[in-house]
């Protein structure tokens, strides 16, 4: 029994840490960690007095703001760090581990719709950060009038000329407890401007972002070192004015590029420890290809999730983890500004995988990111929805899209973006609807060229001709699905099989099958032809037949590009 317990827990794996940002936890619960803290190394020899890291989200950054925070602490758990790579640096960790009181406040919880609820969950967010350091209410120390000043951060009233002194203050008290420098970690500081824009009170939040950085960073003498995270460089001149100390390491920069993301290694590594290696190309093609610096990384986000499935269910089919944890709004936007022909032609061209070279200004504020396509082409390639495939010059980047999952994002919002353009054509709608059920196939094949011409096509050569159909499937379905009293099945089981789309007319008076074909290596007419012979051969009509639907109208459509060809069945 001892023995069979033994081999028991000598099999089991370590849990995944999926959504778990606490580095200590990831250590003590024994969790799977990917070493990063090589970047503790890389920071300490390249110093920068006030750093800032941009990634787009769910690349580790919160997870590595709590490792930094537990390797600088005061009388932390230094066993946490054994066996890692930072315990090689063995002077490193002599002179910095355990020797700093931290600071580490997160503002990415300050999400509202107006400004003063805003300001009421960032004052709680420093007000819990302050709390953390009640001994200073005990401090020899601390004069009578500093155990005021840094009581006032405990205020559930917190006013806000105290919050954007808060961290200066906060510094100030713990250097004088401590009689050392403190290190400031700021994580997710453009999530409250983020917000702010989303819902109007833009200007009111970067004012006071604004003064709560420069106490903090600029006018701070008891500042060691200061790290920030986000996911945008917000423009110096609009919130970090007059910080001259300031170092921005970017998806741009070759430094710290394999520290936020997975590298290969990793993943094969992670993937061969939870025995799913056969899954690595799908892992691949769906969640790598990001390029930061001279590194291409995946997803942790994506890769942990999916692992997580494939594990326990081998059959599992990869998703889209990515788009539940954000809007996607620069994508939706994107599309929407995309009535031009050349930006059409543009994304076409991104969707088939290959490369455009874009200007990227990298310092943008937030009422400028929609003012113009140039800035939406930067905001998608900060925020990870783009990434780069070589430079051309020292502003000009070759963009691509980077994995499946992020093609998938961009075929959704392209699709979305039509069945709304659909909705406000109703006598084009009408029409097309008119002639499908009049059997009207040259009419019904002209407006859906029409539409096809409007839309953004899909026209990767490497892409399978499936998906592809899927793609043209999806069109039909966003057009038809606004029509009114029609009942509009697609994949429905009839037959032997199951037909592309079903439409049921109103009162079930007649019902229309249509089976779609991409023709890719054949003639619009030949996949036409093949489109109906399976619709014959598969009995699709057969059911409806058994429920005494008398009329059925039976159509093959092949498309290619922007073209279609539509066959309407003998009766």
């Amino acid at each position: 029994m001892v023995e069979g317990a033994w081999k028991e827990m000598e099999m089991r794996k370590k849990k995944l840490p999926i959504g778990i940002e606490n580095f200590e936890e990831i250590r003590k619960e024994d969790f799977y960690y990917i070493d990063k803290t090589g970047l503790i190394v890389e920071l300490l020899h390249n110093w920068g007095a006030v750093n800032l890291f941009t990634r787009p989200r769910r690349f580790g950054k919160s997870l590595n703001m709590s490792m930094l925070e537990h390797f600088f602490s005061l009388n932390g758990d230094k066993s946490i760090f054994d066996g890692l790579e930072i315990s090689k640096e063995t002077a490193l960790c002599e002179e910095y581990m355990g020797k700093y009181p931290v600071i580490f406040v997160s503002l990415k919880g300050v999400d509202a719709l107006n400004f003063e609820m805003a300001f009421r969950m960032g004052a709680r967010a420093v007000r819990r950060t302050a709390s953390k350091v009640q001994y200073l209410l005990e401090s020899d120390a601390l004069s009578e009038s500093d155990k005021l000043e840094y009581q006032s951060l405990l205020n559930s009233n917190m006013d806000e000329s105290t919050f954007c002194d808060s961290l200066r203050i906060l510094s100030e008290m713990l250097e004088k407890h401590h009689g050392t420098k403190v290190i400031l970690l700021i994580d997710e500081y453009d999530v409250p401007l983020a917000k702010a824009h989303a819902n109007g009170y833009y200007d009111q939040m970067l004012s006071l972002i604004r003064s709560l950085l420069g106490e903090a960073l600029k006018t701070n003498n008891s500042l060691k070192l200061a790290v920030l995270t986000g996911c945008l460089r917000i423009s110096k001149e609009s919130i970090f004015t007059g910080l001259n100390n300031l170092k921005v390491l970017t998806i741009a920069d070759e430094r710290f590029d394999k520290y936020f993301g997975f590298t290969d290694k990793e993943v094969r590594e992670l993937l061969e420890y939870y025995d799913v290696a056969n899954h690595y190309e799908e892992v691949k093609r769906w969640y790598d290809g990001y390029q930061f610096g001279n590194k291409e990384v995946y997803c942790p986000w994506d890769v942990l999730n999916h692992c997580d499935k494939i594990k326990d269910h081998a059959n599992v089919f990869p998703e889209n983890y990515w788009i539940n944890t954000s809007s996607n709004d620069a994508v939706k936007k994107f599309i929407q500004m995309s009535d031009n022909v050349t930006t059409k032609r543009e994304i076409e061209n991104l969707l088939s995988g290959e490369e455009i070279t874009k200007e990227i200004h990298q310092e943008l504020i937030y009422p400028e990111m929609y003012q113009s396509l140039e800035n939406v082409w930067s905001l998608l390639f900060m925020t990870g929805y783009l990434t780069q495939r070589g430079r051309v010059d020292a502003k000009r980047y070759k963009l691509a899209i980077p994995n499946l999952e992020i093609r998938d994002i961009f075929e959704t919002q392209i699709m979305e973006y039509f069945k709304e353009s659909v909705k406000k054509d109703g006598d084009t709608l009408s029409r097309f609807c008119d002639a499908l059920k009049n059997g009207e196939e040259k009419k019904v094949e002209d407006i859906f060229e029409s539409y096809l011409k409007k839309t953004i096509s899909l026209r990767d050569t490497f892409v399978r001709k499936a998906r592809k159909e899927n793609f043209y499937h999806g069109i039909l379905l966003g057009i038809l699905g606004v029509k009114e009293g029609w009942g509009v099945f697609s994949n429905q089981e009839t037959g032997e099989g199951y037909s592309d789309i079903l439409i049921e007319t109103e009162n079930s008076e007649m019902a229309i099958l249509i089976e779609v074909k991409y023709a890719n290596d054949e003639t619009l007419d030949q996949a036409c032809e093949r489109a109906l012979k399976q619709v014959e051969e598969r009995k699709y009509d057969e059911e409806l037949r058994g429920n005494g639907v008398d009329k059925i109208l039976k159509y093959g459509i092949a498309c290619y590009m922007k073209r279609c060809k539509v066959k309407l069945a003998d009766s």
